[in-house]
């Protein structure tokens, strides 16, 4: 089973990141994608991945760092992209959930590292909360340029994904499709989603850990 979305450079792991890939070696987890947010988490992503096998990293800025977003970082993070541990631009995006970027900074660095994916020819991992429409308008040009998207930590509408797929890109779906109340519509449109277009993303440690139900056999 391959993880893509592991945030192993988040503080909550820094005293035991051997720990943390050891465990998920022995659940069954043989590949990770660590997920680069900012500059300085995509550098450390990068070094964690290059550390453990079977370990790739993201690299990009997140819509919440979309001020961060100058001449220096692109570069830095088109140097990051030439490192064999790199595998795809991103986690980027829109997020105008909260804001905590402005809507045109995170346009201005989303723009941008699509225009950075197709120059160097990787895929996208890809962000989108209560943007949809906007995230689509951005990303479209791009796509035939693109040589992959993942739409990663899906929480949409079945209108939403099925316009996602029609675009051919790759949805993630995380625990919250496990939640007992949160997680019902999007468990509803799973059966929409082609098998070889659903990708599994653990979102640790973001996401909060979950437990079977012995009524449902999902999990809470």
């Amino acid at each position: 089973m391959f993880d893509i979305g592991v945030n192993l450079t988040s503080s909550q792991f820094s005293r035991d990141h051997d720990e943390v890939v050891a465990r998920a070696l022995a659940a069954g987890v043989n590949g990770m994608l660590l997920t680069g947010t900012n500059l300085a988490e995509s550098q450390q992503a990068q070094k964690l991945a290059s550390r453990y096998s079977g370990c790739w990293s993201t690299a990009g800025v997140h819509p919440h760092d979309g001020s961060s977003w100058t001449p220096a970082v692109a570069e830095a993070i088109y140097t990051l992209a030439g490192e064999p541990q790199v595998v795809a631009i991103g986690e980027c995006g829109l997020d105008f959930n909260r804001n905590f970027s402005t809507p045109h900074e995170q346009e201005v660095a989303f723009s941008a590292q699509l225009a950075l994916a197709a120059e160097l020819s990787m895929p996208v991992f890809l962000h989108c909360r209560d943007a949809h429409d906007r995230f689509l308008t951005l990303l479209k040009p791009w796509l035939e340029k693109i040589p992959g998207a993942v739409l990663h930590c899906f929480t949409g509408s079945r209108s939403e994904v099925q316009e996602c797929l029609d675009l051919g890109l790759f949805i993630g779906i995380t625990g919250w499709v496990c939640d007992e109340r949160r997680g019902l519509e999007l468990r509803e449109l799973l059966p929409a989603i082609p098998a070889e277009r659903l990708l599994l993303e653990n979102r640790c440690a973001l996401s909060a850990a979950a437990r079977p139900q012995a009524e449902t056999g999902l999990a809470a």
